[in-house]
């Protein structure tokens, strides 16, 4: 339990304690200089020489002393107040001070038994940085302790709260580097205390560190004074506290002081949220913004150049220490400074008067099982889809909304885990639209900001989770799944693209974590992309991109996953089974406006259980030579629109053999050697054939099935049909049209491949339909009656 008494009242700070907690954060000063530049002689006792260098200085040290100060002082009042905190390292390139207060406090040791804590094992820490065989730069999948790669900056705050939310008992201290607070979805983030409900949620404490630099240049927020920084962060609804300097001694009071400050003010907070004492409007809650200079305790100047607390500190201070002796003489009186003979002792330990400083067990910040959230994580209880199957008595007679029924399922995913309190929606002010409107008959969104009384489904108890920032919707679900919750995120196709970065963050993030054993498996991030391209008509071209799916299509096979359900019951199926699943991307595109339903729950059950299939129901019998043409369709409007194609060519070609295949699974279509779900040769050539010709009608850009298929036998005779980046706004058929996705497009197509086939007069048929489609839109802005009211009639 944590101890609700303030510490900050009845204790002094004296000298000796605040000149071990000084001498702890040299110690970690002293093994993040040593990672990014020694291969031998962990501990200088022998004189450096040029061999102990390693020949190539990896790393970053700017940011890594306040890192490390800002850890010792959490130490403490983990220690002194019993609390559960994870530390989530902002700044991009902290990996060598996050590895090294893990080294220090035994968790980096308990999971990699052989990075021992003596000299050998500091030999080996210090090797492995930014080595080939070694460890990354940032804190990265395999630092303990984190739950974010600091490889891409602007992420760190939506990540912490993410971590906070149904986490009562957690605190998430944050830093943010200077530099990633100028990107736009860090900037953003500080209004994520505007969800963060003191009652239910932990607390996150944003450290901003402010050392004044980026890469080469001053920061923006660095350049502010003190009062227009309190102003900015008061107005976003924090109370902001002060330490400032350069000067040890000092900096350890301020910092300890501060920061028994802020845990009393969260504390206050939440006691007072606990005891029902609410009101209509956020809490203001405590952050702490660090001045301290840029690569402080480090070299003054190199060169005759300033280093310290300026952006040459960035980096590598000292980048020539193998053929300049006057470089390497600088490394070591710097590393020497430190005094590491009164750190560790002669077998290379960290001193006991030392060690007693860290917090133990599950209280180390490198230990938090929140920091591993598959320790944490329970099953998601789930409703049997059963019970919401769509009735089809037989193809194409039933109309439906499939994401309206998919939001009857979340409702009740929602009600079974209410009371686990480990399953939240997510999107940017998109659930309504997106059909999903359900779930709020059994909650409402997460509001903490002023309610008035004509508002509705607003509350603070609200499980969904809505803001119009794609980057928050993602970073808060990524902490919620890193921390062993389950969640979903449903968003505009076309919009989805703003996170395409930490989307691949993330999907690296789980690609580097399923190799250590350590790490237990997280629930899988789940993507619904809805209101998609084949249904912008109404909102143009800038909400028309399908490309999301080609984004990750890219990454490694065992991490993806790409669904295109062609109705409600395979809609129901997909996001079932993606629910249930761990470690992984899953990424479902299903429309949301009323389109003909095709197959009972118990046939979408097994269709989708086998990714591809060969709809009998469709075609013509192939008879004991084959089919003359292939028609596939992967996605809702490309399925409606190649059994409209089909429709037409048994019409007017009768005698023509067609095959119809439907692919939900899309990167089935890959080899097995390619992809898990990939099917084998023999399968991909009795459904597909080896040598008819397929018209491939796809949701999204044609050349990912090309890309996908380019190794099987038939694929030269692959015609696939999908977004051309043609778009306006217009009809829902003619956005069809304007791709060559449409019925006629397809059958003409079709008719094309088909060697030998005499068919000049339905071509020309279907070439004056297109014709007349084109006039009629134009004068009437809607569809032809016969595209409206079109039905599978066979």
């Amino acid at each position: 339990m944590r101890k609700s008494s303030s510490t900050a009242e009845k204790h002094a700070f004296d000298d000796a304690e605040l000149s071990l907690l000084d001498r702890y954060w040299r110690a970690a000063n002293y093994l993040s200089v040593g990672q990014i530049y020694l291969l031998d002689n962990p501990l200088l006792r022998e004189p450096l020489k040029p061999e102990h260098i390693k020949p190539r200085l990896l790393g970053h040290w700017g940011t890594t002393p306040g890192l490390n100060f800002i850890y010792a002082h959490l130490n403490r009042v983990i220690r002194a107040r019993d609390l559960d905190v994870i530390y989530i390292c902002g700044p991009g390139h902290g990996g060598p001070g996050m590895v090294a207060n893990t080294y220090l406090e035994g968790s980096y040791s308990e999971i990699y038994p052989d990075v021992t804590e003596d000299l050998a094992g500091m030999r080996k820490l210090f090797r492995q940085f930014s080595f080939p065989g070694g460890i990354p730069s940032h804190a990265a999948p395999e630092t303990p302790g984190s739950i974010h790669e600091g490889g891409e900056l602007g992420y760190a705050l939506t990540h912490a709260f993410g971590a906070a939310f149904d986490n009562p008992d957690l605190i998430v201290a944050c830093v943010v580097g200077d530099g990633e607070a100028e990107t736009g979805p860090l900037a953003a983030s500080w209004h994520s205390n505007k969800f963060l409900n003191p009652a239910r949620d932990g607390a996150v404490l944003p450290i901003l560190h402010l050392n004044g630099y980026k890469i080469a240049g001053p920061t923006v927020l660095a350049r502010m004074g003190d009062a227009d920084l309190r102003s900015l962060f008061m107005g976003h609804g924090y109370e902001p506290l002060f330490v400032e300097g350069s000067e040890p001694r000092d900096m350890h009071r301020q910092m300890a002081s501060t920061l028994e400050r802020a845990l009393d003010g969260i504390g206050a907070v939440q006691r007072r949220w606990r005891n029902g004492e609410t009101e209509n409007a956020c809490p203001h809650w405590p952050m702490i913004i660090l001045r301290s200079p840029k690569g402080w305790t480090g070299p003054k100047q190199v060169d005759g150049q300033m280093v310290e607390n300026f952006w040459r500190a960035h980096q590598v201070p000292v980048a020539n220490c193998r053929e300049d002796a006057n470089h390497l003489k600088i490394l070591e009186e710097w590393m020497r400074s430190y005094e590491p003979e009164k750190l560790f002792d002669a077998d290379g330990r960290l001193e006991p008067e030392l060690r007693a400083l860290a917090p133990s067990g599950a209280r180390r910040m490198g230990a938090n099982p929140h920091a591993n959230g598959g320790l944490r994580r329970r099953e998601l209880i789930a409703p049997d889809i059963g019970r919401y199957a769509v009735a089809v008595p037989r193809p194409g007679a039933t109309m439906e909304q499939s994401t309206k029924i998919l939001g009857h399922y979340l409702r009740d995913t929602l009600s079974l885990n209410q009371a686990q309190a480990n399953f939240r929606i997510f999107g940017p002010d998109e659930t309504e639209s997106n059909r999903l409107s359900s779930v709020f008959e059994v909650t409402d969104r997460t509001w903490m900001a002023e309610i008035r009384p004509y508002d509705v489904q607003l509350s603070p108890t609200g499980r969904v989770m809505e803001i119009l920032s794609e980057h928050l919707c993602q970073g808060w679900l990524e902490g919620y799944l890193l921390t062993g919750r389950h969640g979903f995120f449903s968003c505009y196709e076309a919009f989805i693209h703003i996170v395409d970065s930490m989307f691949n963050q993330h999907a690296k993030w789980l690609k580097v974590s399923r190799e250590l054993p350590w790490r237990k498996p997280i629930s899988s991030l789940n993507y619904l992309l809805t209101s998609h391209v084949w249904r912008q008509d109404h909102n143009g071209f800038s909400h028309q991109d399908p490309g999301f799916i080609d984004l990750v299509a890219n990454k490694k096979a065992d991490i993806v996953r790409i669904y295109l359900p062609p109705d409600a019951n395979s809609l129901l199926w997909v996001a079932d089974h993606c629910l249930r699943t761990y470690d992984r991307v899953n990424v479902i595109v299903a429309g949301k406006q009323r389109e003909p339903q095709w197959l009972s729950m118990e046939e979408a059950v097994q269709h989708c259980q086998e990714g591809i299939g060969i709809w009998k129901w469709a075609g013509n019998k192939d008879g004991s030579t084959g089919p003359d043409v292939v028609m596939a369709c992967a996605g809702d409007v490309p399925t409606m629109e190649t059994l409209a194609a089909v429709d037409l060519l048994r019409t007017h070609i009768p005698d023509l053999k067609v095959r119809v295949v439907n692919v939900v699974d899309l990167l089935a279509l890959q080899s097995r050697e390619q992809h898990p779900h990939g099917l084998t040769d023999e399968a991909f050539d009795r459904i597909f054939t080896v040598d008819r010709p397929v018209v491939f009608a796809y949701h999204g850009y044609p050349y990912l099935i090309h890309r996908l298929t380019y190794k099987r036998t038939n694929h030269e005779n692959f015609h696939v049909r999908g977004f051309i980046e043609e778009g306006t706004t217009t009809t829902p058929f003619d956005m069809t049209v304007l791709n060559e996705l449409d019925r006629y497009h397809l059958a003409i197509e079709a008719i094309r491949r088909v060697s030998g086939l005499k068919a000049a007069h339905v071509v020309e048929a279907l070439r004056a339909k297109l014709d007349e489609h084109g006039r009629y839109v134009r004068e009437h802005g809607e569809d032809m009656p016969e595209i409206r009211n079109w039905t599978w009639e066979r």
